[in-house]
């Protein structure tokens, strides 16, 4: 590959902001320990979440700000402690559980 492939390549990537929510970025932020995208593990499945919220007016922050601040309540006895991400990856991970069928 040549040098300034790899530069633009490089720059490319810098651009492109907070990470892409995915399967990846979920199990990096350690998201994976208790939930699963189609079934429910100590948490709900982020399909379930995505279904129950996705036609609530700002559904994506307010499921950022159960990941950011956590959550008591919304699903059963087991509450969801806050999580240490980064306030964008946040906001990718609620907008990627909205896209979830």
């Amino acid at each position: 590959m040549s040098k300034t492939l790899m530069i633009v390549l490089a720059g490319a990537m810098l651009a492109a902001g907070p990470a892409a929510a995915s399967v990846e970025l979920a199990t990096k932020s350690k998201c994976m320990t208790c939930h699963q995208v189609d079934k429910k593990l100590l948490g709900p499945a982020f399909k379930d979440i995505g279904a129950k919220y996705k036609t609530q007016k700002g559904a994506d922050q307010v499921l950022a700000s159960s990941i950011l601040k956590g959550s008591k309540g919304k699903w059963g006895q087991i509450p969801m402690p806050p999580q240490s991400v980064k306030p964008a990856d946040a906001q990718a991970l609620a907008k990627w559980i909205l896209t979830l069928k």
